[in-house]
Parts: structure tokens; C-alpha cells; sequence
């Protein structure tokens, strides 16, 4: 009997509850509409904000070109700045891609200005001090490239030791390496016809700027459209989900220093043919705006992932920066000093996206 009744009470209760609702205050107060324009304009502006999200940095790149055409523009509107921008990045070019094959996988390679510098080094003295033939001679380069990103990937991946510890300690030995080999001296005598793989001119620019321009696309096109590009991004999220998908994680890992390697090989092999030669000593400075260069691009395209068309981007941003404060006549040090900063910022814009992208 009285359960009954209490769910008589709860049957009144729950019937009563639209009239409580009806006579309060709220009831004559109609929710608003959903007004389609008013949802198109809110979908609208976070398009807009996703794109500018997205090309931010290559709006600041073209604002800080107007400024300094607005500072000087009898010195930067001249055909010979924009030439010396896009075609004098090919050293930055090849070690920085190489850096991103590593970076996209999780891994870190923080040796690939030195087997660059070691590869350019190796070219001369083979062809210089030792004759051998200049086409041979770039095999042998290649398969250095590779045996030290076999290296890398041995300690690294097989081994099990830390990769930004691995590369830091081998780029010092291929250092010391090049300069054994070239007895710490400038090697040059390459031939001038061998100098034209880098430097033979299209449209006012070196070929070589159309070989970064097309390895950037093929990477970017791997990376993005194909199964390897998504096992590359799958294993840089997260190993153990990738593994237990049944992505062959070591493996890859391991071929991404290879690649690496390969990478560094070319872009050695092209510096040396540049130059007619190469100075052992100065492959560190190459680090540091290679590195830049690859946080950078986490900024643009892609936010919050290493990518090759953004760190492209922030080659050519970068490039442009330096020139216009050196033709505003801050030489010397400014190089230096705008790379590092350019590094420090980059990395805390990465690391704002990607607490940005977790959030989310």
C-alpha cells in the first residue's frame, strides 16, 4: 500500500513538473532561434582564425619584407637581394630536411651539420689529395652519408641510447673526423664544371634552390599521402599505440637516421661543389639555423608537427630577416644573435601549439 502510494507521489511529481516550469518567470521567455547567417559567421571566423592559425608566420614574414623595402627600398627591391635569399640556402636546405626526417619519427638528430660538413670535407680530398674520380668519388661521399646515419640509428634505435645524446656525441666525432682527414685545412680545387650541379643558373637562381623545392614536395607528398608518411607521424605520436597497431616502429625509426644520413651526403656533396672545396671547421655553424629553421616550420602548414614545407618556409623567413638587418647595417654579430632568438622563439611557439592541440 504504500509503495503504491509512493509512486503515486512520484507519478504526481513528475507530472507536476511542467506546470512548475510553465508559471515561472522563464516561461514566457522563448529561447532564441538558431539563426543560420549568425552560425555561418561563427564556422566563418573560426576558419578565418584556423587559417591564420596556419600562415601567420608567412604574413610576418611579409610584413617584416615591407618593412625594410619601406627602410630601404633602393637596396631591397634590387634583383640581387632576392637571389641572394633564395639562392644562397642550400647548405640550411638539406641538413634541415634531414633534421625533420628524425624530428617527424620522435627521434633527434642533432648530428647532421656535422656529417654534412664531414661529407664536404671527404669530397675534395679524395678528388684533390688522393684523384680520385670526382663521379666516384660522390658515391663514396653518399656512402659515408649512410654509414653515419647506420651509426646514429645503432645506438639509437638497437641499442636503446638516447638519440639526442647518440648524435651529439657522433657529430663531435665526424668533426674530429673532417678534420683528420683534411688535416684542419681549407681543401678546395674542385673543377668549376662540377661546381655547375650547384650552381648552373635558372631564372637568375642556382639549380640547387629547384633541388630543395623539389625534395621539400616529394618529402611533404611521402609525409602526407602515402602509408610510410602516416606510419612516419603514427610512430612520432606514440610508439606503443603504434606498435600495438602493428606499425614496425624500430624500423622505421632506424631508416630515419639512414635517411638522414643520405640527406646530409647531398647536401654535403652540392656545399662542396659550391664552394670548390670546403673548411672542416665551419660545419657547426650550420646547426643552429638548421635547427632554427625546423621548429620554425612547426609554426606553419601543419602547427604543432615538423613538417617539410614549413620548415622551407622558415629557411626563406629566416634568410630574409638576416638580410634586411644587414643592409640596415648591423653586420657580424646579428647573424648569430637572430638565429638564436629565432630558435628560442620557435621552440616556445611549438610548445604552445601543441598544448594548444592537446587542449583541444
Amino acid at each position: 500500500m504504500s509503495q503504491s502510494m509512493h509512486e503515486l507521489g512520484s507519478g504526481a511529481g513528475a507530472t507536476a513538473a511542467p506546470d512548475v516550469v510553465a508559471d515561472s518567470p522563464l516561461a514566457g521567455s522563448p529561447s532564441p532561434p538558431v539563426e543560420p547567417p549568425a552560425t555561418n559567421r561563427v564556422l566563418g571566423f573560426v576558419a578565418r582564425n584556423e587559417i591564420a592559425h596556419r600562415y601567420a608566420v608567412i604574413g610576418v614574414w611579409v610584413l617584416m619584407l615591407l618593412v625594410y623595402i619601406a627602410i630601404e627600398p633602393s637596396k631591397m627591391l634590387q634583383a640581387a637581394t632576392f637571389q641572394s635569399i633564395f639562392g644562397s640556402q642550400e647548405d640550411l636546405v638539406f641538413p634541415a630536411l634531414a633534421a625533420v626526417a628524425t624530428f617527424i619519427v620522435g627521434e633527434f638528430d642533432l648530428s647532421v651539420a656535422f656529417i654534412m660538413g664531414l661529407c664536404a670535407t671527404a669530397l675534395p680530398v679524395l678528388v684533390v689529395l688522393h684523384g680520385v674520380n670526382v663521379v666516384a668519388a660522390c658515391f663514396i661521399v653518399v656512402g659515408i652519408g649512410i654509414a653515419c646515419g647506420l651509426v646514429n640509428g645503432f645506438f639509437a634505435v638497437v641499442v636503446g641510447v638516447n638519440g639526442l645524446i647518440v648524435t651529439l656525441g657522433s657529430g663531435s666525432l665526424m668533426l674530429g673526423v673532417s678534420l683528420l682527414i683534411s688535416d684542419s685545412q681549407t681543401v678546395s680545387g674542385l673543377s668549376v664544371n662540377f661546381g655547375k650541379i650547384d650552381l648552373y643558373s635558372i631564372g637568375g637562381l642556382p639549380i640547387s634552390f629547384f633541388y630543395g623545392i623539389v625534395l621539400a614536395a616529394i618529402f611533404a607528398y611521402i609525409v602526407s599521402f602515402t602509408p610510410l608518411g602516416r606510419h612516419m607521424t603514427f610512430v612520432g605520436a606514440s610508439r606503443e599505440v603504434a606498435r600495438l597497431a602493428g606499425v614496425r616502429v624500430n624500423r622505421i625509426r632506424f631508416l630515419s637516421y639512414v635517411a638522414s644520413g643520405l640527406l646530409c651526403s647531398l647536401g654535403g656533396i652540392l656545399l662542396a661543389a659550391s664552394l670548390g672545396g670546403f673548411d672542416s671547421s665551419a660545419s657547426s655553424t650550420y646547426l643552429l639555423p638548421a635547427l632554427s629553421a625546423v621548429f620554425l616550420g612547426t609554426a606553419v602548414i601543419q602547427p604543432g608537427r615538423f613538417n617539410p614545407i614549413g620548415t622551407m618556409v622558415g629557411i626563406y623567413f629566416l634568410a630574409t630577416g638576416i638580410m634586411g638587418l644587414e643592409l640596415l647595417g648591423l653586420g657580424g654579430w646579428i647573424e648569430d644573435a637572430f638565429y638564436g632568438a629565432a630558435l628560442v622563439i620557435a621552440v616556445s611557439l611549438a610548445e604552445v601549439v601543441r598544448r594548444r592541440r592537446g587542449a583541444s
